[in-house]
C-alpha cells in the first residue's frame, strides 16, 4: 500500500558482516570462573530474573538463568474466579499486549460454548490484536535501543507507542489494562470517529519509522553489538518450543495466524518475514518487519470493517446482557444476577485455543467440569519457553553481551509466573 513505502535501507545480508564468535578461552587446571549474581535488582532484569553467570576472564563458560516470581499464581487465581471474572488477570499476562491476551481467553472459552462472534466483533479483534502487536514491539526495540546506549530511538519507539496507548484510552476508558474483551464480542463499540484517527496515527508513526531506520540501520556500534550475537539454530529454537519473532529469526516461518487463521487474518494480505541467522540483528529485524506488516494489517482492516452492526452475539448463556434489558425486563436481569454470580457453564470438556501474540505462540489449555469456574486452566507463554534455552544462547559470549540478548527475548515477568 502507498502509506507503507518505507524505504528499508538493509536487506538482512547487505550490511551484515559475520563476526567470528570468540573461543572460550583455555584455563589452566588451577583456574576457577568466577561467579557473578546479575539481577533481580538491575533495571534490565525486570525485578525477577536472577542470573548466576560463571565467568573466565570476560567471558561466560556458565550460567543459571532463574525466572524468579511475581507472587501472583494466575493459573491458579483463574482456576477460582468465574469465566468472567478472570478475564482482568489476562490483562497482567503482558500488560503491553493486553488485548491479545483478552482475545485469547475468552476465544477459548467461546470454542466451548460454540458461540460465533460477529463480522464486526471479528474485524475489531483483529485491528486491536494487531495495534497491540505493534506497540509490543515499539517496547521491545526500545527496550533493546536503550540497553546499548541509543536513547533517541529509545524516545522515537515510545513516542509512536504513547499516540497508540492514547487511542486505546479512548476506546476502552483504561490505559494498559483494559478487560476490553466479553465472551461472545467486546465490552462497547468504538467511538464514531475512532478508525479515522486510528489511521491518522498510524500514518503518523511512519515518518518515525524512517527515523529510527536511518540512525539504526547502519549504526556500526548496533552492528557490532547484535550481528553474531545471542545465535541459536532452527533446532535448537524449534526443540526448546520457542515461537514468534524468536524462532522466526532463524528462518522458520511459523506463524499462528498463517498456520491456524483465526478472526480475519486469512483475509487481508500480509507476509511473515523471516531472518537467517538467529542472532539479536535478525531478531531486531524481524520484529521492525512485523511491524510494518501490521501496520498492513491494520490499514486493510479500517477499509474492510462494517461500519455499522452488532459486537456481541445474541448468545446470552455466556455474556452480559445490555443494561436496558437489566433494568427493564426481569429476564434480563435474573440472566445478569445468574452470570456474576455462578457464571456461564460451558459443556464439560477439554479445549486448546492459541492465537499468536508478539512474542510466539499464546495458548490456553482449558479443562471444563461444567460449573462456572474453569477446573484447570494453563497458558503456554511465548516467552518462558524462550527463558528455557537462554542459558544455551548465552555460553560463550561476553558480560557485556547478556543484557542486549536478554532483551532481544522481549520476556514478560507476568507470563513467566508460575
Amino acid at each position: 500500500m502507498a502509506e507503507l513505502e518505507i524505504p528499508a535501507k538493509y536487506k538482512i545480508d547487505e550490511v551484515r558482516k559475520r563476526k567470528e564468535i570468540l573461543e572460550l578461552p583455555i584455563a589452566s587446571p588451577g583456574d576457577e570462573p568466577i561467579k557473578i549474581n546479575l539481577g533481580p535488582s538491575h533495571p534490565a532484569m525486570h525485578g525477577t530474573i536472577k542470573m548466576i553467570a560463571e565467568m573466565v576472564g570476560e567471558t561466560i563458560v556458565n550460567i543459571d538463568v532463574e525466572p524468579g516470581f511475581l507472587h501472583r499464581g494466575f493459573e491458579k487465581m483463574m482456576e477460582n474466579h468465574t469465566y468472567p471474572s478472570a478475564l482482568p488477570y489476562t490483562d497482567r499476562l503482558n500488560y503491553v499486549t493486553a488485548f491479545i491476551n483478552n482475545f485469547g481467553y475468552v476465544a477459548t472459552i467461546e470454542k466451548l460454548f460454540g458461540i460465533e462472534i460477529t463480522e464486526r466483533c471479528a474485524w475489531l479483534r483483529t485491528l486491536f490484536s494487531e495495534l497491540s502487536r505493534i506497540t509490543d514491539h515499539y517496547t521491545c526495540q526500545a527496550a533493546i535501543c536503550s540497553e546499548i546506549g541509543a536513547m533517541t530511538p529509545f524516545l522515537y519507539f515510545m513516542q509512536a507507542r504513547d499516540w497508540i496507548w492514547e487511542h486505546f484510552n479512548w476506546a476502552t476508558g483504561a490505559r494498559q489494562t483494559y478487560s476490553y474483551a466479553r465472551i461472545g464480542g467486546l465490552a462497547r463499540d468504538i467511538p464514531d470517529d475512532w478508525l479515522d484517527k486510528c489511521k491518522e496515527i498510524l500514518k503518523s508513526n511512519i515518518p518515525l519509522l524512517k527515523d529510527i531506520h536511518g540512525l539504526m540501520d547502519k549504526n556500526r556500534i548496533f552492528l557490532d553489538r547484535t550481528q553474531g550475537v545471542g545465535e541459536i539454530s532452527q533446532e535448537d529454537a524449534i526443540n526448546a518450543g520457542i515461537t514468534g519473532p524468536f524462532l522466526r529469526s532463524t528462518g522458520v516461518g511459523y506463524d499462528v495466524r498463517k498456520a491456524l487463521p483465526y478472526l480475519k487474518y486469512n483475509e487481508v494480505e500480509w507476509e511473515v518475514p523471516v531472518g537467517k541467522y538467529g542472532d539479536n540483528y535478525d531478531r531486531w529485524f524481524i520484529r521492525n518487519r512485523e511491524i510494518e506488516e501490521s501496520l498492513k494489517i491494520c490499514f486493510q482492516c479500517i477499509e474492510k470493517m462494517p461500519r455499522t452492526g452488532p459486537i456481541n452475539s445474541d448468545d446470552y448463556q455466556a455474556h452480559l446482557p445490555y443494561k436496558p434489558e437489566v433494568y427493564q425486563t426481569i429476564e434480563g436481569l435474573i440472566n445478569h444476577f445468574k452470570i456474576i454470580i455462578e457464571g456461564p457453564k460451558p459443556p464439560k470438556g477439554t479445549i486448546y485455543h492459541c492465537v499468536e501474540a508478539a512474542n510466539g505462540e499464546l495458548g490456553f489449555f482449558l479443562v471444563s467440569d461444567g460449573t462456572g469456574t474453569a477446573y484447570r486452566l494453563h497458558v503456554r507463554a511465548p516467552s518462558f519457553m524462550t527463558m528455557g534455552a537462554l542459558d544455551k544462547i548465552i555460553i560463550g559470549h561476553q558480560l557485556a553481551d547478556i543484557i542486549p540478548i536478554f532483551g532481544s527475548v522481549n520476556m514478560v515477568g507476568g507470563e513467566c509466573d508460575r
